[in-house]
């Protein structure tokens, strides 16, 4: 074979490998989304979020994910975080508006480096992508669950702490959830009374949430404060009713919906103000 068809060999052959993933730049932005399929992290310019301030009804949590996230950002030890709970309760929420807040106190503080749930697999990548990096990063991950067959909890579990290298200095875990242990009690029980040894059958998966220093619980919330949160959105917003007619109105919408929660006072307030003509923003 002549050198003429070796060279159009190799370059057909360049042209069907799939091309290198784009250096990792996390200068270029202060938020990251994680695309496993091509090994790369996508600048995100503008992160959807609200205000700390407007987050009404989880002080707690807030004040405990803002201390642990603040030991991070100055270089101290610092728990990965499982926020776990309702749906519509501020939990991924709040992730994002501590992420805020913090850079807020020391500009460029942290990176949020989001990794989809479908990606967790690809979680050992990332994080080879992100340690020795000058920048700390939070790394996250909403509606975090797993399934009965599901054996991708394997690669969080050894990055949390158990492998070799485990996580890397400058990378803290936080993830959303609506189960507690991550998985659905119908599995649990399923397991468990169908494994010759009941008791192991669920325990490395159960454990999976003990590799969290940090459990946040967040719940549904109760109509006074439900209304605190609304009346705060409004005040943020402008918006111009009377406060009986909105307040009426909001206790409408949430007993429509058959929660009260701060998604519930968000979607409402969305309805108001198109209702109003004004624009959020």
């Amino acid at each position: 074979m002549d050198e003429k068809t070796l060279t159009r060999i190799a370059q057909a052959l360049e042209r069907l490998a799939p091309p290198a993933p784009p250096a990792t730049d996390l200068a270029a932005a202060d938020a990251f989304v994680w695309h496993a399929e091509g090994g790369w992290l996508e600048p995100v310019p503008s992160v959807n979020r609200v205000e700390i301030d407007l987050l009404l009804g989880i002080e707690n949590q807030r004040d405990t994910l803002m201390e642990n996230t603040r030991r991070f950002a100055k270089g101290l030890p610092a728990n990965n975080a499982l926020l776990w709970g309702a749906r519509g309760t501020g939990k991924s929420s709040l992730v994002k508006a501590v992420h805020a807040a913090i850079n807020a106190e020391r500009a460029g503080a942290l990176v949020l480096v989001e990794i989809h749930r479908d990606d967790i697999p690809s979680l050992p990548r990332l994080l080879s992508r992100l340690r020795g990096q000058p920048r700390r990063c939070l790394l996250f991950c909403d509606d975090l669950s797993f399934d009965a067959q599901d054996t991708s909890y394997k690669s969080l579990k050894a990055v949390l702490e158990g492998g070799i290298e485990g996580r890397p200095e400058n990378v803290v875990f936080y993830a959303t959830s609506n189960r507690r242990h991550l998985m659905a009690r119908e599995m649990i029980e399923n397991e468990r009374s169908t494994a010759i040894n009941p008791g192991e059958a669920v325990e490395e998966k159960v454990s999976l949430s003990d590799r969290f220093g940090l459990w946040l619980g967040f719940h549904n919330v109760d109509q006074a404060t439900y209304l605190a949160i609304v009346e705060g959105y409004a005040r943020r917003f402008g918006l111009t009713i009377s406060a009986e007619a909105m307040r009426a109105q909001a206790i409408e919408w949430a007993m429509t919906r058959g929660s009260r929660s701060g998604r519930t006072a968000w979607q409402f307030i969305q309805d108001l103000a198109g209702r109003l003509g004004k624009p959020l923003g």
